[in-house]
């Protein structure tokens, strides 16, 4: 490895980044090029840096990851949605490297200001240690719970979470400026969006900006309820919002009995999964049923399963679906649940496959009162109702 240049792989991964169209937004590609990914991951293999992925950079003591230097197709998407410009005043909740954050100020230049908050000490001390290796030490990094913000360098142009958050902290909202967006991965039953978050006349904040993103959860103060279980001793977990409701004794019993393969009427790719299927499903859950995603660790297998993908369940049978397997399912004890999935199935195709772009959330303070819906759903959160919809 020592052998390859990296001017060539910068150069490999930006032609991977615009392939996908993800560098069209202004100063996105220049900050790319002025701060290569290696400085901010000095042990890391030179190819490893250079793909396309997230890079794992701590696990807590169950194992679980709690911290990574995301990967940079979601960094440029996310600072897109930004739409950062010299001159503004941008709060970062989550530093890792410091990567993010260097981009950042390179994008809104010596005129402008990025403050960081890391939970990690140690992540907290090497991330300025980069940022100073790379000329970035106007960077603020502060150390401490991101969920409180930062009030000394408020209010904040933009307010901008690298960690899945299961509702926006109050603290975020008050130190933001009266235009101001907050940019944030937000859970829906185990799915995760990046929102952008604008507040409106009537007090509440809307976001018709959603992409659809994988991010560690933000721990701390407020971190939320746990999303994550594990069926029995296996590799299988279950991700989503409705966990209180779901026996594992009793699901890995029925999962424990042969199961059959069986095949919706139309094939879907992982796009198809990610973007649209999976969000109108759970949006369109039905009564009864519940619906979750599923995920197995890679080199692993549960109950003849593995990868990862999309889940219903009711309580005499199961059906799972991997993003990659388009449109094998694997059914349990019975064909409740894989009928129910492919009914939903036919309904989003015959609405013409809905996808990320028609999907709409609004957050709303819990001192407006529980607003009354007639479309989608509505999650109770700490602080906030949060109202998931499509449309146009």
């Amino acid at each position: 490895m020592d052998k390859i240049v990296p001017d060539l792989l910068i150069k490999s991964l930006l032609d991977a980044l615009r392939r996908k169209g993800v560098l069209s937004a202004p100063g996105v590609e220049a900050a790319f090029q002025a701060l290569p990914r290696h400085h901010f991951l000095p042990d890391m293999p030179l190819d490893k840096v250079y793909t396309d992925e997230a890079i794992p950079l701590k696990y807590d003591n169950n194992g679980q990851l709690v911290s990574s230097s995301s990967q940079p197709t979601m960094m440029a998407i996310m600072l897109e949605q930004a739409q950062l410009a010299p001159g503004l005043n941008v709060l970062e909740i989550g530093t890792a490297t410091g990567f993010n954050a260097a981009l950042m100020q390179h994008m809104v230049g010596d005129t402008g200001s990025v403050t960081t908050i890391e939970l990690d000490a140690d992540l907290a001390k090497q991330a300025v240690n980069h940022l100073l290796a790379t000329h970035m030490s106007s960077v603020r990094v502060v150390q401490g719970d991101g969920a409180q913000g930062y009030a000394p360098r408020a209010a904040y142009d933009r307010i901008i979470a690298t960690a899945g958050v299961w509702d926006v902290p109050p603290a975020w909202l008050t130190q933001l400026k009266h235009d101001g967006k907050v940019i944030v991965p937000i859970w829906l039953d185990g799915v995760q969006v990046s929102a952008v978050f604008s507040r409106q006349a009537d007090g509440t904040f809307y976001s018709d900006d959603n992409r659809p993103c994988a991010f560690v959860y933000m721990r701390g103060d407020f971190a939320g309820p746990e999303m994550r279980r594990r069926v029995g001793s296996t590799a299988l977990y279950i991700l989503g919002d409705d966990l209180g409701r779901l026996d594992t004794a009793a699901l890995h019993l029925l999962l424990s009995d042969d199961h059959s393969p069986c095949h919706l009427e139309s094939p879907l790719d992982p796009h198809d999964y990610w973007n649209g299927f999976q969000l109108y499903l759970m949006l369109h859950e039905p009564i009864g049923f519940i619906f979750a995603l599923f995920a197995i660790p890679d080199g692993q297998k549960a109950y003849g399963m593995d990868g990862r993908g999309i889940a219903l369940f009711t309580p005499g049978s199961a059906a799972f679906t991997s993003y990659h397997e388009k449109g094998t399912t694997h059914c349990f004890a019975g064909s409740e649940a894989f009928l129910a999935l492919q009914q939903k199935l036919d309904e989003w195709n015959a609405a013409n496959r809905p996808e990320t772009g028609a999907l709409r959330l609004r957050l709303i303070p819990k001192y407006l009162g529980e607003p009354a819906i007639t479309e989608g759903k509505l999650y109770h959160r700490r602080d906030h109702y949060l109202h998931v919809w499509q449309g146009n």
